[in-house]
């Protein structure tokens, strides 16, 4: 079972609707390590660490959790592992 991290852009409507808190409950839910944030341009930035298949559920439990925010657009990456990372934050953004 291989551990892989990505990260998300979304825009839409999902700052000021709760998606952060969703978010990192989501990603607790599933046992995934990682961080998310809003962005100075009303979007928000996620990544996330963990095994594919958890990663591959991440995004619709948000959208099913979430009844108020509205993604229009999502950029996904894969990125290098991030060793000796332990939890999942909401983070304040730039």
């Amino acid at each position: 079972m291989s551990v892989i991290r990505r990260r998300w852009r979304f825009t839409g409507e999902v700052q000021g609707v709760g998606f952060r808190y969703y978010a990192r409950a989501a990603a607790q839910h599933l046992g995934l390590t990682g961080w998310v944030a809003n962005n100075w341009d009303g979007s928000v930035t996620l990544e996330a660490q963990g095994t594919r298949a958890a990663l591959d559920e991440l995004v619709p439990l948000i959208e099913r959790t979430n009844r108020w925010a509205r993604i229009e657009n999502i950029e996904t990456a894969t990125l290098p592992l991030k060793e000796h990372e332990y939890g999942f934050e909401e983070r304040s953004g730039d």
